[in-house]
């Protein structure tokens, strides 16, 4: 009895992804002339291969659609010390900033979040403290060139920033140029990670499909970035539970996950959080903070039953 169509294309599917799967795996440990090598990642459907020369330069990177499915991760962290207190508005004055700083100190945050132009203040204001200095590059676009952000990355570094939050060139992903993507993002990691300074590679939800948010944080894995980070906010979109649980999946326990944009309230970190955030981007940090402390108090105040014994 011959196969139905359906059948047959079934058939393909699974054993295209066993293929590519088996590549991926043998390109890991294969060398190529030259000290070239290849990566292979094959997540939530996707595998991206990306090559590096000797010098780990990308020197070419690709998507392919297969089918696969990677489990959740949860997490239980204190809130506070997951929160990127946040001010990245074009008319924040030194006196807002100094507030940030302020607020980022007596609460405790993992870090601030600022334009370039205030790192040195930032730096200045937070030395001795555990708060690190993140700043943003290629923001709020991602259009510059990876050289651009490069240079950008260097001269935020000299200034006192720690962490580095980068956008990605989106257009370049959504027209299929992975290797101007993967080449953007190792330029910025590979200065950064020099300093010591760890990277969040901004791949920007709201403008992709599940497809290209996949090909974005597989291509953020492989040039070796330590976190991907949902939205910059700019762009009419902001984290959601869905992308973000999507995000966890992709990476798997060896990147953070930040989500960012739109997260005002306890309850709405909360669930970033569950669904597998280790970092929160929020210029509400205060008011998260208050409502972590709220529910806390409210708990405490529930009465304990009397023994009947």
């Amino acid at each position: 009895m011959p196969s139905a169509p359906k059948d047959v294309e079934r058939i393909v599917e699974v054993v295209t992804r066993e293929v590519l799967l088996a590549l991926a795996e043998q390109e890991q440990l294969t060398k190529l002339p030259h000290g070239e090598h290849c990566i292979g990642e094959c997540e939530e459907g996707i595998c991206v291969k990306t090559c590096f020369d000797h010098v780990g330069h990308v020197i070419n990177a690709g998507a392919e659609r297969i089918t696969s499915t990677l489990g959740g991760i949860p997490h239980d962290l204190d809130i506070a010390a997951m929160i990127d207190h946040t001010l990245l508005k074009p008319d924040a004055t030194p006196d807002q900033i100094a507030q940030l700083c302020y607020e980022a100190r007596k609460y405790g945050f993992a870090s601030v979040c600022i334009n370039p132009g205030h790192v040195k203040l930032c730096a200045d204001l937070l030395r001795g403290s555990n708060v690190k200095v993140c700043t943003v590059i290629g923001f709020p676009l991602g259009a510059t060139s990876p050289e651009a952000k490069v240079y950008e990355t260097e001269t935020a570094l000299r200034d006192g920033a720690t962490e580095i939050d980068m956008v990605i060139n989106i257009g370049a992903l959504k027209g299929g140029d992975y290797t101007w993507v993967a080449r953007d993002i190792r330029g910025v990691v590979e200065t950064a990670h020099n300093a010591g300074a760890i990277v969040k590679v901004i791949i920007e939800t709201s403008l992709l499909t599940d497809e290209e948010k996949v090909t974005a944080c597989l291509l953020a894995k492989q040039a070796g970035a330590d976190y991907v980070k949902t939205s910059t906010g700019f762009a009419g979109g902001g984290a959601t539970v869905e992308d973000v649980t999507l995000m966890r999946r992709v990476v798997g326990p060896e990147m953070g996950v930040k989500a960012s944009g739109g997260v005002r309230t306890f309850e709405e970190a909360r669930s970033m959080i569950q669904a597998g955030a280790t970092r929160i981007g929020a210029s509400a940090g205060v008011k998260i903070v208050q409502g972590e402390q709220a529910v806390d108090m409210k708990m405490d105040s529930v009465p304990v039953p009397e023994k009947a014994y």
